[in-house]
This record gives structure tokens, sequence and C-alpha cells, in this order.
């Protein structure tokens, strides 16, 4: 597959980046700071996007919120649970129990010296493994929450909003030669095969939803709508059970 050089403005590089962690001296690192956490995945989008999809939305995430809320972003964990993408080369993972020890040494870690983690996740399949290891943190007495990177109402991988995101945010990375429509199935209806038999089963390219209608212009709606929707969670402060961020709850309603 062809790529086009990396432009000058890269998402994926740290170049430059002041709230990018993994660029400074500990000498230069503020008090108790607040670290973001991007958390992704490495597996197939399809084949017209790269195995770093999440990772890349995730952390470009990550970076706005960090620039708007002047918080500091960790480098991102791109390994995650994505067992149902294994039928598929390229993917990489690492399962649930694994994702879960690894999160809960990283924000013990990071405690030592970080005011509070929040974790950014891009990756469904993390969820069971996040909700379960910043439960034990915070019951562990830990200042850690995390926030969804999703875009809910839309098609369900590497369709219209990935590849959106991906148009706004890499275009160099995607190569909509290669992309055609999915399976169209909502995704409550194919869940049920897709649990039991992976993605290959219900989708042979990989694809749920239709990649052909993307574009730059929608990617960075979607994108502000993410950061903007992160920024907001973080600044309510209010979590459910699980740690997991909340909106601010409307008049007579409960935040989501």
């Amino acid at each position: 597959m062809r790529r086009r050089p990396a432009p000058k403005d890269d998402p994926l590089s740290e170049e430059g980046d002041e709230r990018a962690l993994a660029g400074l001296a500990w000498s230069a690192l503020p008090a108790s700071p607040t670290v973001l956490v991007p958390l992704g995945s490495t597996e197939q989008h399809g084949p017209h996007l790269p195995l770093h999809t999440d990772t890349t939305i995730a952390t470009a995430v990550a970076r706005a919120v960090a620039a708007r809320l002047r918080f500091l972003v960790a480098p991102a964990v791109a390994y995650g649970a994505s067992g149902e993408h294994q039928d598929f080369p390229g993917t990489m993972s690492i399962g649930t129990e694994a994702l879960q020890v690894l999160l809960v040494e990283l924000v013990r870690s990071l405690s030592r010296w970080a005011g509070q983690v929040v974790i950014v996740n891009g990756h469904g399949g993390n969820l069971r493994a996040l909700a379960a290891a910043v439960a034990r943190l915070r019951y562990e007495g830990h200042a850690v929450v995390w926030a969804p990177c999703t875009t809910p109402g839309t098609d369900a991988h590497a369709g219209h909003a990935e590849t959106s995101l991906m148009l706004h945010l890499a275009p160099h990375l995607v190569d909509l030669a290669w992309a055609a429509p999915g399976n169209l199935t909502p995704l409550a209806d194919l869940l049920p095969t897709l649990t039991a038999e992976g993605v290959a089963a219900v989708s042979p390219s990989g694809v749920l939803g239709d990649p052909t209608t993307a574009s730059a212009e929608a990617g960075r709606h979607l994108f502000e709508q993410l950061a903007d929707d992160v920024t907001t969670r973080i600044r309510n402060g209010e979590t459910d059970r699980t740690g997991r961020l909340l909106k601010p709850a409307a008049s007579g309603s409960r935040g989501e």
C-alpha cells in the first residue's frame, strides 16, 4: 500500500509538543501534574486504514485536551484487548487480563508523582480491562479516572467515522483506493456472532460501516466533538462506579 510522506504537522510526532511527557526532563515537570494517558490498540482497520488508528485518535484527542487544560500527555499505550480482530494479519492483542495488569502497574507508578491520571480510551475492546483496573486503583486510593474517546451514533469500525477522523488527522496514512463498504448491519445485531467468532466472521474486509462517505471536513467536526466531550467530562469531574468521567447532568437527568 502506498503512503504519502508525513507532513510537517504530523499528529503522530511529539517533536515540539511541550505537553508530551516523554520529551521532558524530570527536572522540568511541574509538581503533581495531571497526566493524560492515551489508550488505543494495534489492530486491523480494514484495507485502507493503519493498524494504529485507535491509538492515533486517542493520542490526538489527549493532546488537544492537554493544550486546553495545561495537562501533560504520557506516551500512548498502543496494545490493547483486540481478540475479536485476531484473524487479521497485523493485529497485536495482549488480551483483557494482561491489559488490566498493565494499567494497574502503570497508574501505580504514575501516582508516585502525578496529581491525577486520566486515561483516554480509544478502543471499545479495552473497556472490561479498563473498568476493572480503574475500579481497583481507586479502591487503593489512587487518583485515576477514564474518559471514552468514541463517536456514538456512527458506524462501528473503519467506516465513515474513523476514516473521516484519519483523513483529518493523518491523511497520508489513508488509502481511499482500498476503501469499500463493509457490513452495514447494526452492531447490536452483529454482536452475538462477532463476540463468538470474531470480526472476520461478519466482515471479510474487517470493515463495519461505509468508509466511502468519509471526508476530512467530517473528520474535523468529529474530532472537535471528541475533544470537547473529553474536556467537558474532565471539568465536570463526576464519575460512575468504574471511574468513567460523566457528562454534566441535564436538569432532572443523570450524566452519561
